[in-house]
Order: structure tokens, then C-alpha cells, then sequence
């Protein structure tokens, strides 16, 4: 069996799909096939991946038209034989170890799933210092509900069973749809382990879909129903955090002024103590949010750059 099968979904991609399908095919664990799963894909992004699929006998294309990232992975995972999935978007990079890394973690056949530490970017891998956190302890329902340690699906692997035992990605799930999966995961009892080792480099961008700051959030209402059917609801620290995270966000895209003003007064009406630590992140956010209709935007921006 093959050990890994990594799934990409792409859509309109064609300025980035290419780097991302490199990052891949250069890994130093080879024992992988990799599916791109185009979902309305533009002509030109398929074009590249075609080229890529004529290269290397370990990639090809499955089509999932129109239905939305969620069931694009979900295809690209009913079509999978390698006992471990592992996604990537379009736009993400991988450092040439990480199936190497995740290899070594599922050797344990206690995990489940595992994921590990993210870099953010925005033209070239390593141009913004800041990288993601990696706990300690398996991911539970309250970690998940204060902080995505995971970020994003680029950074998750899963076996391939237990992901078809959860039933997989929620179709309808657009935004803060790996939290909503890793919810149920840890909700069916499965281990969620980090490696705290540099694993994924995610693209900032201020035209991808977790722009749409709303909708975000509606996302994350899907995910508190989820973690309900388990009993676990949100403290007021945890959804402080989240504000504040939305907040940043605002700021950093450079949204109306409002919107980051009012995400900050409401976490900080939640729990301010929460809302403000780590002080690192919680103070700056709070006062860039004050201040931002004296800020123009292009400094809002760069000040928040990941």
C-alpha cells in the first residue's frame, strides 16, 4: 500500500500551483501519490497540473466540478490508496522533510492524526518571521474551540480510515473547515498530535477565501454547533481569542476600521485577561484596532503582517 496519498484541490490557481506541486514532488520521502482535484478549475490551471501529471507517474487529475473545496478533498480522498492522507492547498508550500517527519510520527499507531508548525509568507518562504505554535498535548475540543493550532488543511494529516469514519470534511464547509473535522476527530476520541518541527509555509493573501471575514465567522458558528454535539462549548476566553484573532486579521488586510474595532471591544467585553495575553499579540491588536481610523490602511497592513 501506498503510504501517503496527498490531495489538492485547485481551483483558479495558475500563478502559484506550479510552485506548490514542486514542493511536493520534491519531498525526500517518496512513497506518495499525489491527486489534484480540480473543482471548476480554469483551463490554465489545468494546463499545469496536466504538465505536472505527464512528468511524474505519481500525480493525476480527478475533476469535482463546481462543488467547493470540502468535496473536492473529500473526492480526492475516496480516490486515495495510501494509508495516510495529507492535504495541501493550491498556494502552500511544504519543506522538503514533512513526510518524512509525518512518516516517523504514524509509525505510533496510536496517532491518529497529526500536523506541525506553520511559516507564514508572502512573496518567498520566510520574508515574514512568524510561525505557529505547536502544543504540547493532543488537540481536545476546548484547545480547538481558543486556538487552531492546525491553521489550515495544507497543514493536516489524517489516516485514512479514521477520516472516513468521521465522514470526512463537511461539504457545505467553506471557512474554518479543518476545524469543524478536527472537532469531530477529537470528539470520536481520535488522537491529534503535533510535531514541532517547521512543516508547512502558508501564503498570505489578501484575495483567498479566509479574506471574507464573515463568512469566517459563520464558519466558526458551524464548528461550535458541532463541538455542542459533544457537549463542549465555547468558554468566554476562548471565543476572546478568536476575536482577537479576527481583529488581526481585519487589521491586516486592511478592512474598514470598524470591523477590527468592533471584533476588539467585543473580546475584550468577553474576557479581556484572555483577549490581551499574550501580551505580544493581545496589547498590539487592542490598540492597533483603537487606532486604526488615524492609521492608513497601507500601515494598518504592514504593522499586522504575519
Amino acid at each position: 500500500m501506498t503510504r501517503f496519498s496527498i490531495i489538492v484541490p485547485f481551483h483558479n490557481d495558475a500563478a502559484t500551483i506550479a510552485a506548490t506541486l514542486n514542493s511536493l514532488l520534491g519531498q525526500s520521502f517518496a512513497d506518495f501519490e499525489l491527486i489534484c482535484v480540480g473543482d471548476k478549475p480554469s483551463r490554465q490551471t489545468t494546463e499545469v497540473v496536466r504538465q505536472f501529471c505527464a512528468r511524474d507517474a505519481r500525480v493525476r487529475v480527478e475533476t469535482n466540478p463546481n462543488r467547493g473545496p470540502s468535496s473536492a478533498r473529500n473526492h480526492g480522498a475516496a480516490e486515495a490508496t495510501g494509508d495516510i492522507l495529507a492535504f495541501c492547498d493550491a498556494d502552500d508550500l511544504w519543506v522538503t522533510d514533512k513526510l518524512a517527519q509525518l512518516d516517523r510520527v504514524f509509525a505510533d499507531t496510536s496517532i491518529d492524526a497529526a500536523f506541525g508548525q506553520i511559516g507564514f509568507f508572502s512573496q518567498t518562504p520566510g520574508d515574514c518571521p512568524t510561525r505557529s505554535t505547536v502544543p504540547t498535548d493532543a488537540l481536545t475540543i476546548p484547545d480547538l474551540l481558543a486556538e487552531n493550532a492546525v491553521c489550515t488543511m495544507s497543514n493536516l494529516a489524517v489516516r485514512r480510515q479514521v477520516f472516513a469514519a468521521v465522514g470526512g470534511l463537511n461539504p457545505a464547509a467553506v471557512h474554518n473547515e479543518d476545524l469543524e473535522l478536527l472537532i469531530r476527530l477529537a470528539g470520536e476520541g481520535h488522537v491529534i498530535t503535533g510535531v514541532d518541527r517547521l512543516q508547512v509555509w502558508y501564503r498570505t493573501s489578501g484575495s483567498g477565501l479566509s479574506s471574507d471575514l464573515e463568512a469566517m465567522r459563520a464558519g466558526r458558528a458551524r464548528a461550535v454547533a458541532t463541538a455542542a454535539r459533544y457537549g463542549v462549548a465555547p468558554s468566554p476566553a476562548s471565543e476572546a481569542i478568536y476575536l482577537r484573532y479576527l481583529a488581526r486579521r481585519a487589521l491586516r488586510l486592511g478592512a474598514e476600521p470598524s470591523m477590527a474595532r468592533a471584533y476588539a471591544r467585543a473580546g475584550l467585553t468577553l474576557s479581556a485577561r484572555s483577549f490581551l495575553n499574550p501580551i505580544r499579540r493581545g496589547v498590539p491588536t487592542a490598540l492597533g484596532a483603537a487606532l486604526a481610523p488615524a492609521l492608513p490602511r497601507p500601515i494598518r497592513q504592514a504593522l499586522f503582517a504575519r
